[in-house]
């Protein structure tokens, strides 16, 4: 797997540029109107969307498993912690968050790894700490493309391991995690303007005290 990021990074950078996913805009509206200031964010990449945070006073840590990403995210003026590793090595510190936001990740790992990727995010937010994720959809174009490798699990291209969430694997999956709501929404190519956007569910959880 970090082979093929590496290898394909530059190509998926010009994929989506560096404008901040429609998810990360709305995120930062909820982090700043909830007074959130310090969040750790899961698979950084090259920063497209930790610039919107850092410019509304959030203080943001990255963890990210491409070097490369980290490299052009230091060369686009990002100086803050970025740990060097896959997620799926959490915890890389222990510290507590405010919040957490993970935006087109989990829906990369694998069963294990998403139970052990959410469990370690939750451990690592502050009391009434939030976790907001963006995962791909089961109404998502790419649904059902390439090999099956499990249900509603699809090599889609070679290299890509896709996991596609509908209502009940969020459930599933986040409802002992203080899974407040989940929603669709729809997320633009900004970076190409002529493809139709792609669907995607956010989903909102809260660590009670």
């Amino acid at each position: 797997m970090t082979e093929f990021w590496e290898s394909s990074f530059i190509e998926k950078q010009t994929m989506w540029g560096f404008e901040p996913s429609d998810s990360a805009i709305l995120t930062k509206d909820f982090f700043v109107e909830k007074k959130v200031k310090d969040i750790l964010i899961p698979g950084i990449g090259y920063g497209r969307n930790a610039k919107i945070f850092c410019d509304n006073g959030i203080k943001v840590t990255g963890i990210e498993i491409s070097q490369t990403a980290i490299d052009l995210a230091r060369k686009n003026g990002l100086d803050f912690t970025i740990y060097h590793g896959s997620v799926t090595d959490m915890p890389f510190d222990n510290k507590l968050y405010d919040g957490i936001f993970c935006y087109g990740l989990i829906h990369l790992l694998n069963n294990r790894e998403r139970r052990k990727f959410v469990k370690d995010c939750y451990n690592q937010l502050k009391p009434n700490g939030y976790m907001i994720f963006t995962t791909v959809s089961k109404k998502a174009s790419m649904f059902g493309r390439g090999k099956q490798l499990s249900r509603d699990r699809f090599e889609t291209m070679k290299g890509v391991r896709i996991f596609f969430h509908d209502s009940d694997s969020v459930k599933k999956e986040f409802e002992k995690y203080g899974l407040i709501e989940f929603s669709e929404i729809d997320e633009p190519h900004k970076n190409m303007k002529d493809k139709p956007p792609e669907k995607f569910i956010i989903v909102k959880c809260k660590k009670e005290r």
